[in-house]
């Protein structure tokens, strides 16, 4: 995240592209207050130490200070973190999906900072909001809440709606955990024209994701022949031929697994068949 403090823990792993792209919400909850003893919002500095040494298997992606708009980032977008619990066998919730963004707030309910006692997270200033969802927009997240944005502390989980859809999810709502928050969350910012991630001046200029099933053998189309062009600008030709640049083949598998490979996709997320995520970064001109 361009705005984020860099603090890459290493340890990375990919997520699994054969599910959507998700984000999750969290919040700290580093303190338990009540509205008649709220406490002091603990600082941005102590969240971020304990994630880079003691809480490192426990670190998300981001680290967000919704008071001041402050990131820190501990892990790229293309590897899972291990802010969920993830039961032997079962989902693999940290990786289900071709990016897993988790998400912390630095936030526990009736928190106090600048004199100001916030309850909800939805209370605090959401400093930094717009840039983070359009960060995690980019990524190919859609801006919506398969199983409802959160209004409370109430958990509900569906393995069959978190398998198949993409989109937010609250901590609340992932298979495997018994964790209820964030409670609530800010609603999604409104798309600027060129934004990075689908604005509207990026539905109109750049081509939508075709689907994988489009990227077949001798496909022939002038989304291939855009995608071809935008491979070499990005310095990821791996091409042995130009002729026939609009007809899906072997040079068009090998350029784009060096584009995944560029965005930081390794093993399986790097086959050569774009996805929604990788497609969208690319932004191959609308034909």
């Amino acid at each position: 995240m361009p705005q984020a403090i860099k603090m890459d823990l290493g340890d990375h792993a990919p997520c699994d592209p054969a599910f959507p792209p998700k984000a999750i919400a969290h919040i700290t909850a580093d303190r338990d207050a009540t509205t008649e003893a709220p406490q002091d919002l603990v600082p941005f500095a102590r969240l971020q130490n304990f994630f880079t040494h003691g809480g490192k298997g426990l670190a998300p992606h981001i680290l967000w200070d919704p008071f001041t708009g402050a990131f820190a980032q501990f892990l790229p977008a293309t590897s899972r973190s291990k802010a969920l619990e993830d039961a032997p066998g079962g989902t693999r919730t940290n990786r289900a999906g071709e990016v897993v963004l988790q998400i912390e707030a630095l936030f526990f309910p009736h928190c106090r900072a600048d004199g100001r006692v916030c309850a909800g997270l939805t209370d605090t200033p959401c400093k930094g909001w717009s840039e983070l969802n359009a960060w995690v927009r980019s990524w190919g997240v859609p801006d919506t809440w398969p199983m409802g944005r959160p209004t409370d502390f109430v958990s509900a989980r569906s393995p069959d709606v978190w398998s198949s859809r993409g989109g937010w999810y609250a901590h609340a709502h992932v298979p495997e955990n018994n964790h209820i928050d964030p409670g609530s969350w800010p609603a999604f910012a409104r798309e600027q024209p060129g934004e990075p991630g689908g604005g509207p001046a990026d539905r109109t200029e750049f081509e939508p994701f075709p689907s994988p099933s489009f990227f077949q053998a001798g496909r022939k189309s002038p989304i291939i022949a855009a995608m071809h062009h935008r491979l070499v600008a990005e310095d990821c030709d791996r091409y042995r031929s130009s002729s026939n640049i609009a007809v899906w083949g072997a040079g068009d598998a090998r350029s784009y697994t060096a584009w995944q490979k560029k965005l930081g996709y390794s093993g399986s997320a790097a086959n050569g068949t774009p996805g929604k995520a990788s497609w969208d970064r690319l932004r191959v001109p609308n034909v």
